[in-house]
């Protein structure tokens, strides 16, 4: 097992001056916005339990609840809220009882680190407050959304909730979690183009497209994700309905010869002849729905253009066949190490292993530093930038142990299972089948079902909640909304929640489109690719 070399190295001593608030390597003091919530801690945590390090686990666990606190005046991204903090707690907390940390009663219903959670969570519900349901890009943790904030938000900032606020709502029992999450899923359902596509940035407020390129990648690739990983969650046939039509459309209009380009949404004309290394996840996806033959082809495009540079550059120009100016980086993303994974296990194909192979080499051979592993600036030269993002630990570290270790508890195919007793009765956990989050945070689908009641109380229970939230909206009629008064409501009118089935209905009557979408005047090449190489350079 290649990998375990990697751990010792660098793991646990890349997290130390992270984990004390320490200065930076170049003596600076820590970004407030990340440490004043212990991102790392919270990015880093459920990888400790995976690698094995039970100790390490409880002691983080400890100073988490010592030190967190959301009431901070901080601007955040609440998509990288989502995926790193309310996702890494959500999956700490169902991990718990694993990693031997003394779970208070009724758990996996409470106990700190979901209270945390769910806290965390609510800090981001001010940003769904819009016309359309779709949420704003950045929230401030302690004053909701700023009167200046721009209206424009990428697609994946906006697909990208249902798994952890579907586990949220179904540990705590408020649905308003699970219930925004799918408003803005179905928002962009609906936003979609006569040919099927999304754009990459639309605007919140008015529901017109701002950026028009559709591709896999960055600022879309995590809304296609959630589609397939929610549906599994949940067991949605809706959700997976919705991405294999997306899947359709894609395939006819994006793919050539098992690459995927950048098209224009309305007319599927190429617009960018470009692989971008967050595009690396597609193949793992494909493997969740059993298109193994594809997922392989495409795999191994991705895997020569590694064996080319020793790393995925962030954008590679495909007819060119090498990197494009200004984005010849390697932050060591996880995206190709996870569809190694993923595949791994789908096909037992050695050529899998050997990538996790060239993946170490690599990351020991050129990203090694004292403390840590480097993000590479430049691939064609292997120069080094003076930062390590935390979803190295989060998902790069990971993928690449769970790729070289096929007895880890994560990929439990049923055979054992923790029997838990919860106010609702009797609970399975641990039995397998996790959902990983887009930040490579696995969630228990089990522990979706352990905090509800029996059929017939809950069915007593939703005839009342019924009856209450009827009485609730003819009030609320009267009285003047705030962003900090009353729970979160559904927009309402035209274009609420539909199945892609009525949704057809209503493509077939275009006069009664409640959002009309714009176009965008075309952008010259170079802006294009400035655009989207910027969407989330600090996460995969």
């Amino acid at each position: 097992m290649p990998f375990r070399l990697l751990v010792p190295l660098g793991l646990l001593c890349a997290l130390l001056p992270l984990h004390y608030g320490a200065p930076g390597p170049d003596g600076t003091a820590p970004d407030p916005a990340h440490y004043s919530f212990s991102l790392t801690l919270i990015d880093a945590l459920d990888t400790l339990l995976i690698l094995g390090n039970v100790s390490e686990f409880q002691r983080v666990v400890e100073v988490l609840q010592d030190n967190v606190d959301f009431d901070i005046d901080v601007n955040a991204s609440v998509f990288e809220t989502n995926i790193r903090v309310v996702g890494g707690l959500l999956s700490a907390h169902l991990l718990s009882k694993k990693a031997g940390v003394e779970v208070e009663a009724g758990w996996p219903c409470s106990g700190p680190l979901l209270r945390m959670a769910e806290e965390a969570a609510r800090k981001l519900l001010p940003a769904f407050q819009t016309p359309t349901g779709m949420p704003y890009g950045t929230v401030n943790l302690l004053h909701g959304v700023n009167p200046g904030e721009t209206p424009v938000t990428c697609t994946a900032g906006i697909g990208t909730f249902i798994v952890e606020f579907a586990t949220l709502s179904s540990l705590t029992g408020d649905p308003v979690f699970e219930d925004v999450a799918r408003v803005a899923l179905m928002r962009l359902w609906e936003s979609r183009s006569d040919i099927g596509l999304v754009g990459n940035h639309i605007d919140v407020l008015t529901g017109k497209w701002v950026a028009q390129d559709s591709g896999i990648g960055a600022g879309v690739d995590s809304y296609f994700e959630y589609l397939v990983k929610g549906a599994i969650l949940l067991q949605d046939k809706k959700l997976m309905a919705m991405f294999l039509e997306y899947n359709k459309a894609i395939r006819n209009y994006t793919r050539f010869d098992d690459w995927y380009l950048w098209v224009q949404m309305y007319k599927g004309t190429v617009s960018m002849p470009v692989f971008q290394s967050l595009e690396a996840y597609w193949p793992g996806l494909q493997s969740l729905i059993g298109d193994i033959d594809n997922a392989m082809r495409t795999f191994l495009n991705y895997y020569t253009v590694w064996k080319q540079f020793g790393g995925l550059p962030e954008f590679y120009n495909i007819p060119q066949g090498y990197t494009v100016e200004k984005r010849e980086g390697y932050p060591l993303r996880p995206e190709l190490i996870e569809s190694a994974m993923y595949l791994y296990r789908a096909t037992g194909d050695p050529t899998l292993l050997e990538l996790g192979r060239d993946a170490v080499e690599s990351i020991e051979k050129i990203s090694k530093v004292e403390c840590g592993f480097a993000t590479i600036k430049d691939l064609r030269d292997h120069k080094l930038d003076n930062r390590m993002e935390s979803f190295f630990l989060a998902e790069t570290v990971k993928y690449l142990y769970l790729l070289f270790d096929p007895t880890n508890f994560i990929h439990n195919n049923g055979s054992t299972f923790d029997t838990v007793i919860t106010p609702y009765g009797e609970c399975i956990l641990g039995a397998g089948g996790y959902i990983f989050n887009t930040e490579a945070h696995p969630i228990d689908p089990a522990a979706l079902h352990c905090c509800q009641r029996l059929k017939e109380e809950q069915w007593e229970v939703e005839d009342l909640m019924r009856e209450f939230y009827s009485l609730k909206r003819n009030r609320s009629r009267f009285q003047k909304k705030t962003m900090s008064s009353g729970p979160w409501q559904p927009p309402t009118g035209a274009g609420t929640f539909s199945s892609p089935e009525s949704q057809d209905q209503m493509r077939e009557k275009p006069a009664k489109q409640k959002v009309p979408l714009l176009s965008c005047p075309s952008q010259p090449f170079t802006s294009k690719l400035a655009l989207l190489g910027q969407v989330f350079l600090d996460s995969s």
